[in-house]
């Protein structure tokens, strides 16, 4: 890493209360395996409460990290649709396709009204989705889009989103952390054991909804 890309990939150019943020392209450190790749501001306005938490972010001591801090704001279309990655989310594909990553991580973001939409015990029933796992300060668990999950990566990759409450600082400190975290593992697995001594209940449910759509881990 070079030291313009560390300065440009500083917080201080940025506004974050300013709706007219500029779209961010995808900076990659590092080198070598694993690939991670983070994404943020994925659409609407999420991205007051996501893009900061990757712009602060540094280097990992191992592999790579390939980081797309603000996707597209504005316009909301949902993950879940199978017109948003090739459309507004057709950087990340892109970015995918080019780096293969094992590890895929999104940054979304929420209001407190539609917590039981996201966590509810019905949200299979409804939309064939299992429910977010709720960790802390708000943080929200879950998988990604079943369309991106089973049609870019294998059985073996990491890939989550993170729902972090909008406008809680608390809430966006946790993923930070997390993130943190994340940046400098180095499989699905080690994540796994990291959940099951941090969060039993949760990685509970995440290998449960994990065999949902693949069977065996």
């Amino acid at each position: 890493m070079t030291a313009n890309e560390k300065s440009c990939f500083s917080s201080d150019r940025y506004n974050f209360t300013d709706m007219y943020a500029d779209e961010i392209g995808l900076k990659v450190y590092g080198h070598g395996e694993p690939v991670r790749l983070f994404v943020a501001g994925l659409h609407g306005d999420e991205w007051k409460d996501t893009t900061e938490i990757l712009m602060k972010i540094k280097p990992p001591e191992r592999g790579t990290l390939a980081l797309i801090p603000l996707v597209r704001r504005g316009e909301y279309i949902s993950t879940l649709d199978p017109a948003y990655y090739p459309v507004m989310g057709k950087g990340i594909l892109e970015a995918i396709e080019t780096l293969n990553p094992e590890i895929y991580i999104e940054l979304h973001s929420y209001s407190r009204e539609n917590l039981e939409k996201l966590a509810g015990r019905d949200r299979m029933e409804r939309i064939g989705i299992p429910a977010y796992s709720i960790l802390k300060a708000g943080v929200l668990l879950g998988s990604v889009s079943p369309w991106v999950r089973k049609k870019y990566f294998p059985k073996e990759a990491l890939c989550l989103s993170f729902e972090i409450q909008k406008k809680n600082p608390e809430s966006r400190e946790f993923t930070a952390s997390i993130i943190e975290v994340l940046k400098e593992t180095e499989s699905r697995d080690e994540f796994i054991e990291y959940l099951k001594k941090e969060f039993p209940e949760q990685a509970r449910k995440a290998i449960e909804d994990y065999r949902r759509f693949y069977g065996e881990i």
